[in-house]
């Protein structure tokens, strides 16, 4: 019988070998592969799935809307506006300079504007893109967006412009937003990822710089994705950023306007406050600067303008300025001598135009003297000498002790930066600052408020209020939040007797309503609105004894920076007081001729809620008011013939 089992084994056995081999050839694929996917999913995982998530994920932060600032009566002082921005991110450029030179086609960009870019694009983190042009056309937009597969990581994006409304007129109050500089850059206190947004603007100035972290809102943020040229395939998820809360503030636009424009052209500070409640209805600084141009685009030739200005146009004075407070600092000396017991409101002191002392003669303003001068006269007719002999008797620590309950030498509780404390001299500050004693001299020179002491247009107005109401009122700015108004708290009465206090407003009142009160051309014909107030006129120079003999030279023959401050403090109504009022102009003349017919003004538009009705001037005035409003230059108020007044938007 023929059998085949030697050739089946046979053929089993190379089977066999054929699939040993074949079998060890895949483990030993398998194993490599397993080897492989072992070190990219466990060695490499973090690393290969950063640079996946890098090339493929790309995370924008969303720059929020700013909150908006309007007055007390709803109209907008700082806004909004959308503009196009053209953007290029940097994780997804390739060659930055090939690509700015493709889009140097469609949108002109200069070599050096290209090279800067290239040096922010470098220096920028990968996931923050660079302002190529701020403010896009529409054209090139559309050119952008029809270019965009040549052009990787470039977009167009649609922002926020900060826009002023008001302009000017409250420029140095609301302020303005500029640049995150590389000190804010850098700051460690800050932390917010906002700061690193390219072209993303901050609070510079005024109220939106002391409430920027308020008023900028929280970012959000955008994941997209991205092919391997830069472009954009897809949006994976949004988180919204939270817009800036609204602000309202206590100003009413139009009586700021109005108070601008009246001290247009001289070099000035004015303030209006409700006494009641610590409103500001208006701060004005003059001359002023458009906010709109250092918010967005100014040419370095026009900021070093305005830099180099001798009015200084961005030095906010109602809180930054420092002034001798001259003779209305008086009532501070009075009260000082009355609460010490050392004179009485009917004592007699006779002024003969000087006082000796320390071997010195200390000069009235009024070189024949007074005459016989009692407490309330020496308000009315601001007699020097009166204060000068209360100096002495009442010493400076007393003076000082009452100066800082009204308010000088203190610090305003404002919410504005750089707040200006003043200065109220003592002892103690002169050996440190001037390495020096305290003279019998320094005294009398600060109780007419000249020497050491300096207060602002803002701590004078507190004074004046504190002094109208006996009470510890403190200024405010910002009504409403978020649509939630701030609520008043009543003030705390001041510790002074009510009858020195009384004392002290009827010589404020006889200061602007007897005839020969300092103040006499700056009444109003309206007996229900009788204005309270004190003069001051304050010296920039020393006058020499030669001077002094051969006749005092006069502020108008003098050269500008050598004339006297012109200032002037007042609340009304006397009876019942709801605003007070301070104004200061810088080398000024007098405070009578200067400073008192401006306040007068603004003081009057807030209680008539518009330009003052004519007929409540008196007769003698009439015609040069008439003059003087009728030329003012208002916004949205047309100069028609202040006879009525005009009621309030």
């Amino acid at each position: 019988m023929f059998s085949m089992r030697p050739e089946i084994n046979l053929g089993r056995r190379n089977l066999s070998r054929r699939a040993f081999v074949l079998g060890t050839a895949q483990l030993g694929a398998l194993a490599v592969i397993s080897s492989r996917l072992y070190y990219l999913h466990v060695t490499e995982s973090e690393a290969l799935a950063d640079l996946s998530e890098r090339n493929r994920i790309s995370i924008r932060l969303l720059i929020p809307e700013r909150g908006l600032i309007v007055d007390r009566n709803g109209t907008l002082l700082a806004a909004n506006e959308k503009q196009y921005r053209i953007l290029m991110a940097g994780a997804e450029i390739g060659d930055a300079a090939a690509t700015l030179e493709k889009l140097s086609r469609i949108v002109p960009l200069p070599p050096e504007n290209r090279a800067k870019l290239l040096q922010d694009i470098s220096t920028r983190r990968e996931h923050i893109p660079t302002v190529i042009v701020e403010e896009a056309s529409w054209e090139q937009v559309a050119s952008v967006s029809v270019n965009a597969p040549s052009l990787p990581g470039v977009e167009a994006v649609v922002g926020d412009r900060r826009i002023y409304p008001m302009g000017a007129d409250l420029a140095h109050l609301v302020g303005y937003v500029g640049r995150v500089s590389s000190k804010e850059m850098n700051d460690p206190l800050s932390r917010d990822p906002l700061l690193q947004v390219p072209d993303f603007r901050v609070g510079k100035t005024g109220v939106e710089r002391h409430l920027d972290k308020t008023l900028r809102g929280r970012a959000g943020h955008r994941r997209i994705e991205v092919n391997a040229s830069g472009r954009v395939m897809r949006k994976l998820g949004v988180t919204g950023a939270q817009h800036g809360p609204s602000l309202q503030l206590t100003v009413d636009s139009w009586h700021q306007n109005f108070a601008a424009a009246r001290l247009s052209g001289e070099t000035a500070s004015g303030v209006v406050m409700n006494v009641q409640n610590g409103d500001i209805l208006a701060m004005v600084s003059v001359p002023s600067f458009d906010p709109n141009k250092l918010a967005s685009k100014i040419s370095q030739e026009e900021f070093d303008q305005l830099l180099n200005d001798e009015r200084r146009p961005l030095f906010n004075r109602p809180t930054q300025g420092i002034y001798p407070p001259g003779s209305t600092f008086k009532m501070i000396t009075a009260l000082a001598a009355l609460e010490s017991g050392v004179v009485t409101p009917d004592e007699v002191i006779t002024c003969t135009g000087s006082l000796e002392a320390a071997d010195r003669l200390f000069h009235c303003w009024k070189s024949g003297g007074h005459g016989e001068v009692d407490l309330q006269t020496s308000l009315s007719q601001s007699c020097d000498v009166y204060y000068y002999e209360l100096g002495q008797r009442v010493g400076i620590e007393k003076i000082n002790k009452v100066a800082r309950r009204f308010g000088i030498g203190e610090r305003p509780q404002f919410p504005m930066p750089s707040l200006s404390s003043g200065l109220f001299p003592t002892r103690d500050w002169k050996l440190l600052q001037h390495g020096q004693q305290w003279v019998i001299g320094d005294t009398l020179n600060a109780a007419i408020g000249q020497g050491f002491v300096l207060a602002s247009a803002l701590q004078l107005t507190i004074m004046t209020a504190r002094i109208a109401t006996g009470r510890q009122v403190e200024p405010r700015l910002v009504l409403a939040q978020h649509g939630q108004r701030v609520t008043d708290e009543p003030f705390k009465p001041l510790p002074v007797a009510d009858t020195h206090l009384d004392l002290i407003r009827a010589g404020m009142v006889s200061v602007v309503n007897q005839p020969l009160g300092t103040a006499y051309m700056s009444r109003t014909a309206d007996e229900s609105f009788i204005i309270a107030g004190k003069t001051g006129t304050s010296q920039v120079r020393a006058i020499s004894s030669r001077e002094r003999t051969s006749g005092i030279i006069r502020n108008e023959d003098l050269p500008f920076e050598k004339r006297d401050h012109a200032l002037f403090c007042c609340y009304a109504p006397s009876h019942a007081p709801r605003y007070a009022a301070t104004v200061i102009v810088e080398h000024g003349g007098s405070g009578s001729a200067k400073a008192a017919p401006l306040a007068r003004d603004l003081i009057m538009w807030a209680q008539y809620g518009g330009i003052p009705p004519l007929q409540m001037y008196p007769s003698e005035v009439r015609d040069e008011v008439r003059e003087q409003l009728l030329n003012l230059k208002l916004r949205g108020i047309p100069p028609a013939e202040p006879t009525t007044g005009r009621q309030r938007v």
